[in-house]
């Protein structure tokens, strides 16, 4: 792949730097963390690292609440520790992308700070304000996905102001020309520095109708969450007025145009919205829009071969010339060994969701520990950290179960993350997951994940082949990728039983080896797969 083209199926490695590793000794993860462990993540064989907000931040939502998009936080380090971290990476032969958080600000933002002081300031239509009703309530009846309504009322301004998030988190108001050159300016700081793409959060919540119309009621039978659980009334509506409105296509050529001037740059995007796989495909149409973009949809407990054939073909339907990007797993959800593991993970499954996730036709995000087939850890309440999970408690307990800290060393004090007492527990689970005890057992999930992505280097169809989905039953996930003339066979059981596919209808040529998974057999046309086990073979 060419420098330019580099992100098409790359393997992005999701950091959560309040987790990778604290060398400060304050208990949570930083910069220097991450330029610690550059070679470790190099060794993986991965392509790019996505390091998840470190700006200058109150950290009510740690650091997706940012009041200062230029400076690093203290908590992190200092703009050289990030400059150096870009030199190493780089040196390592890994590209840089680094989370920008463009629909909404802190109220601690220099900009709200003004904004909410008066209805004729110069910035006081940066924010999205607005009257309340002749009975003093909220303009409409729009939610915020932490709970509660999506208004915030301001005392000094007698308005309200729009939070989709926490109330410390107002809405921009991009309907503003203004603030979308401020925005714009201050991504292009970052290009700057030389950095090699942008994930952006929330990039379906950037516009708001102007109008401010009611959502309208969405029907018990189609309430499902996406990032949020169905207990969560944000799921009891359509949010066709406060989420992905027309505008936004716009402001991503806006930004499609700024990125063309650093050739190399990336940008992918977060969708959540109704359709997740339709704004998908609109967001990434052509060449004037974002390069990848990724949703919830894999992100769910919905495990089986059905459901992710479904997903996949349904994108694939509709991207046209677009580029998907796949995870499943990040900072927001269950952790994917306990998600779609119910108990039953082990190594082998780990490894197999692994290879599955990079088999398919796009690029990867994959996030810190997956390699480590981490599970979700056990966070008592009085542990809890997500205000989300503080609202939404018991029923969902948020986020922090898949945020605790990197183990490291078995033996060690705080598995080696930390020489204090961490900012999350680590779980007990996680110590014998460590990176030191993965690194010496050659058949280890650690090893296993090495293995693959190194193999698959090997195999340029399964980087930027074309996909089709071959009929199956339950639990077979299977498809065939195609580059030229060049044709492979690719097959998952996602179960923990033996199972059987027949192939007659198939030429099967060589059968690929060196990938170091658990391989299914083959026998007078019929593949037969012991738990868990993957089968990759060319086609004549």
């Amino acid at each position: 792949m060419s420098e330019l083209t580099w992100w098409r199926g790359a393997v992005i490695y999701q950091i959560y730097p309040r987790s990778l590793l604290d060398t400060n000794g304050d208990g949570v993860g930083d910069l220097r963390g991450i330029i610690t462990k550059l070679d470790y993540i190099a060794s993986l064989n991965v392509d790019a690292i996505w390091i998840s907000p470190f700006f200058k931040s109150p950290m009510a939502d740690f650091g997706y609440d940012i009041s200062d998009y230029r400076e690093v936080d203290p908590l992190f380090g200092t703009m050289h520790d990030f400059d150096e971290l870009i030199e190493k990476a780089h040196g390592l032969g890994i590209k840089v992308i680094i989370d920008q958080v463009l629909s909404h600000t802190s109220d601690q933002h220099a900009w709200f700070v003004e904004s909410r002081e008066s209805r004729t300031n110069p910035k006081a239509d940066w924010y999205v304000w607005a009257d309340p009703k002749e009975d003093g309530t909220a303009p409409n009846n729009w939610l915020a996905i932490f709970g509660g309504c999506a208004w915030e009322w301001e005392p000094r301004r007698q308005q309200y102001y729009l939070h989709n998030f926490l109330r410390s988190q107002p809405d921009i108001n991009f309907h503003n020309p203004d603030v979308r050159q401020a925005v714009l300016d201050n991504v292009e700081f970052w290009l700057k520095k030389g950095v090699d793409g942008f994930r952006l959060d929330a990039i379906t919540f950037c516009y708001h109708d102007e109008q401010l119309r009611d959502n309208p009621a969405k029907p018990k039978d189609k309430r499902q969450g996406r990032g949020f659980s169905e207990d969560n009334p944000y799921a009891y509506q359509y949010h066709y007025y406060n989420n992905d409105r027309p505008q936004t296509i716009a402001f991503i050529e806006d930004l499609r145009r700024l990125i063309n001037r650093y050739p190399g740059a990336v940008t992918l995007g977060e969708v959540s919205a109704e359709d997740s796989l339709a704004v998908m495909a609109a967001y990434t149409k052509g060449e004037d829009r974002l390069h990848m973009a990724y949703s919830f949809e894999l992100l769910t407990d919905d495990y089986s071969a059905a459901y992710i054939r479904q997903t996949v073909e349904a994108l694939e339907a509709s991207i046209g010339d677009g580029w998907p990007c796949w995870a499943i797993g990040n900072h927001d959800v269950q952790r994917v060994a306990s998600r779609w593991g119910q108990g039953k993970q082990n190594s082998d499954m780990v490894k197999m969701l692994n290879a599955m996730l990079s088999s398919l036709r796009g690029s990867v995000c994959s996030y810190q520990g997956e390699e480590l087939g981490l599970t979700e850890a056990p966070i008592e309440y009085h542990e809890l950290q997500d205000p989300f999970g503080k609202t939404f408690w018991p029923m969902f307990k948020g986020r922090d179960g898949c945020r605790t800290p990197m183990p490291w060393q078995q033996g060690a004090d705080f598995s080696g993350f930390s020489e204090v007492s961490p900012w999350l527990p680590i779980a007990p689970a996680h110590q014998a997951l460590a990176v030191d005890v993965q690194e010496s057992d050659a058949d280890s999930m650690l090893n296993g994940y090495r293995r693959f992505l190194a193999w698959r280097k090997l195999h340029p169809v399964l980087v930027e082949g074309d996909i089709q989905f071959v009929d199956t039953n339950e639990p077979i996930l299977a498809f065939i990728r195609t580059l030229g003339e060049l044709k492979i066979f690719v097959g998952f059981n996602l179960g923990d039983t033996n199972v059987e596919l027949d192939l007659s209808q198939l030429e099967l040529g060589e059968i690929l080896t060196g990938h170091g998974l658990k391989t299914a057999q083959i026998e007078n046309n019929q593949l037969k797969f012991s738990a868990f086990a993957s089968f990759y073979a060319v086609l004549n």
